[in-house]
């Protein structure tokens, strides 16, 4: 008889973390069926899992969250067993200057997931569970000193946070109104391969090689906890598997540093491996306006899934930068095809 297999969907599976959360669950899980929607926007590229496109229970589905008609077809369609939400806009420059995309996916786009889970499933949730990827920004600023724990009250403070927040929100109302089983994450700052390259680490690298100049938003002295993102979904893997229906946990690096500190680490990290003199790449260092309702200060305390679930980072920030480098050194093409968005061609070539 063979064997019924357990079908996931893992939405923003062709993103940067949600590339890493895919290719865990596909080589872990051969029992698993893991569907990936993606809707393919300018962050989403085929080519961050093109190592797994091939796998017997992998399968990439096109689509956007946010058509309702599209998403209620494919759940009744499917029945899946449990979601892992993780599409989302995500970038806060972004959300400053078109605030409506970032409310349209983020908020609209996870209550279609929500109403279309709870629909298919019609009451019955046993051994059910729809997991919702967040960020530690919906928790607002920090002082000099404190820890976002999952008990702070939120205070979002940008767009996209405050769009992250709500969809929060609405996973939680669905638990409390509907009896839907979940969980929620909220993470820190992830970085490592296959970012796309507006983030602040990728973008420096491909600044660096290209002795362009590196953007500092005001003093340099905003502080932010570091994730690698291999260490997030061995994370999201673990609350998946053994977090607890209804619970929020955590997920940081112990690890903060200022974003001055930091690119001076990249430019002498980046210098060694360019053979460049010392000090080179720290001259490209140019410090710009502020950005517009720039937090402050983030860190996570992560000792809820350390204590509960055993979970805790596998490498150093050191170690993991030193890893992230050397990927986008040895991917070029990579890096030059998302730069120029040919990446795009390689949905059509595979998928039309």
């Amino acid at each position: 008889m063979t064997k019924i297999q357990k079908k996931i969907l893992i939405t923003g599976g062709a993103g940067f973390i949600g590339s890493h959360v895919v290719r865990l669950f596909v080589k872990k899980y051969p029992d698993y069926r893991i569907y990936n929607l993606d809707a393919l926007t300018y962050a989403g590229n085929l080519e961050n899992i093109k190592d797994v496109e091939n796998e017997p229970n992998y399968k990439f589905v096109k689509g956007d969250i946010k058509d309702i008609e599209f998403i209620n077809s494919l759940f009744e369609e499917i029945q899946f067993d449990a979601v892992i939400h993780l599409a989302a806009e995500s970038h806060v420059d972004r959300s400053i200057t078109n605030p409506n995309e970032f409310i349209e996916t983020n908020v609209l786009g996870t209550a279609n997931l929500l109403n279309a889970f709870r629909d298919s499933n019609k009451g019955n949730f046993e051994g059910k569970l729809f997991y919702h990827v967040s960020t530690d920004e919906v928790y607002g600023s920090l002082g000099k000193t404190g820890l976002f724990k999952e008990t702070t009250p939120y205070d979002p403070q940008s767009p996209y946070a405050s769009s992250k927040a709500a969809s929060d929100h609405l996973v939680r109302a669905y638990g409390n109104t509907y009896g839907l089983p979940f969980v929620i994450s909220n993470c820190s700052n992830n970085y490592g391969a296959n970012q796309f390259p507006e983030k602040l680490i990728p973008l420096f690298i491909n600044n660096v090689k290209l002795s362009k100049p590196l953007p500092v938003y005001g003093d340099g002295n905003y502080t932010r906890d570091w994730l690698y993102v291999v260490d997030h979904a061995r994370a999201i893997d673990e609350i998946f598997h053994h977090g607890k229906k209804g619970e929020t946990y955590n997920i940081g690096g112990f690890n903060e540093w200022t974003n001055l500190n930091l690119i001076k680490l990249l430019c002498k990290l980046m210098d060694e491996r360019l053979n460049r003199p010392e000090g080179s790449s720290e001259k490209l260092i140019t410090f710009v306006k502020d950005r517009a309702g720039h937090d402050r200060r983030y860190a996570i305390d992560a000792g809820k899934i350390n204590s509960e679930l055993g979970w805790k980072p596998s490498v150093t920030f050191e170690e993991g930068l030193a890893l992230t480098l050397d990927w986008y050194l040895s991917n070029d093409e990579w890096l030059e095809s998302v730069t120029s968005g040919s990446y795009q061609e390689y949905y059509k070539k595979m998928y039309s």
